[in-house]
């Protein structure tokens, strides 16, 4: 078996981290930088408050990002960086805000559209500013990645952007920036989480190092989503999701999802469910799939679990879902054959080939029809 293992993001995690963000940018030699947020942060007040408390290295604030971020969005960003003389970014918020920055942090130095490279096997360029990470979810990962998820309303389309020059600079980790995330959002992120590191750990990419991240991630997300969903307030189980968040991200970094990132894009595309919701809506259906594949080790990710085998874990992945107040299930949206049948062609998506089994539409079709 040939590997190898990359990660060039420096990490720094803790209570109260997000306060070096002015002795990061002195350290990377940057001292004009760009906040790029979302209007809730804007809102809140985080924001302004990450702004003043940075001794007047952000001199400017982007914060028109949507959930799903947009084509539209980057080359707006983009704009304002080229005009403001920006030499450094920091992004804050959840995986929108991370990367939209990332995605912008490049074609700056262009005078093309993010469209030139979303989906279209066109390289991205290589320069890049310097990005410091701040997620405030225990989630997506985008801090560690390499990987920009755009949406092209226009075009009707969603998928990732992958580039070794994503990769942030620093990430700052601050578990006390997830204490007010509501029940709903802890929810949908935190089986994102648990998707990376299954899906990280059944790849076809797999390999060891990220094998045993996806492992650790994998516990904590079993032994503290739940508390951090029902008691908001809990540091610890705060502290520990956020750590889960990071690992996971570490852990399908490089192997790269598989089915249920696939299958996310149409349920973000056409019914509009949020992308951790939608990814965990499939993972206990593709668990059973996949559960004999690669000579039983996925047996044995679930036993050193303390599940019995896959099938069991996959049981217990819906009874996860149950008690956090996630969907199961598509009967609220009563879809059609015709609905069916495009939710099948748009799963249809690379990271699909990723996966140990090969999903057939007649797969995808079983599994859509049995969630009617």
């Amino acid at each position: 078996m040939l590997w190898e293992y990359l990660q060039p993001v420096t990490i720094r995690f803790g209570e109260g981290v997000v306060g070096d963000l002015t002795k990061v940018a002195a350290e990377l030699g940057c001292s004009r930088g760009l906040l790029v947020s979302d209007p809730f942060f804007m809102k809140s007040g985080l924001a302004q408050k990450i702004v003043d408390a940075s001794q007047g290295a952000l001199v400017d604030v982007y914060s028109q990002v949507s959930p799903n971020p947009e084509v539209t969005e980057v080359d707006a960003c983009a704009r304002q960086i080229r005009a403001g003389g920006i030499d450094f970014l920091v992004a804050l918020g959840g995986g929108s805000a991370l990367d939209c920055a990332k995605a912008a942090g490049s074609i700056c130095f262009t005078g093309d559209s993010i469209r030139k490279y979303h989906g279209t096997g066109v390289a991205m360029p290589q320069k890049h500013l310097p990005l410091i990470a701040i997620p405030t979810t225990a989630g997506t990962g985008s801090e560690v990645t390499c990987v920009s998820v755009l949406s092209d309303k226009e075009l009707g389309k969603k998928g990732p952007i992958v580039s070794n020059a994503f990769y942030p600079a620093i990430a700052l980790i601050d578990p006390e920036l997830t204490y007010t995330l509501p029940p709903y959002m802890t929810a949908s992120t935190g089986i994102d989480v648990l998707c990376h590191a299954v899906e990280g750990f059944w790849s076809k990419g797999h390999q060891p190092i990220c094998d045993a991240l996806a492992l650790h991630a994998s516990k904590i997300v079993f032994q503290y989503l739940r508390t951090a969903v029902k008691e908001p307030s809990n540091k610890e189980a705060r502290a520990k999701m956020a750590e889960a968040s990071v690992i996971a991200g570490l852990a399908f970094t490089l192997p790269k999802t598989t089915s249920s990132h696939a299958c996310s894009f149409p349920l973000t595309n056409l019914l509009h469910i949020p992308h951790g919701e939608a990814c965990g809506l499939t993972l206990d259906y593709f668990a059973r799939i996949n559960a004999d594949a690669q000579d039983g080790r996925i047996h044995a990710f679930a036993r050193e679990l303390g599940f019995k085998d896959m099938y069991d874990m996959a049981d217990a992945i819906h009874q996860l879902k149950v008690d956090i107040g996630l969907r199961c299930d598509l009967k609220e949206y009563h879809l059609t054959d015709e609905q069916v049948a495009d939710l099948v062609r748009i799963s249809r998506h690379p990271n699909l080939y990723n996966n140990p089994v090969d999903i057939t539409d007649e797969m995808l079709d079983a599994m859509y029809q049995s969630m009617r």
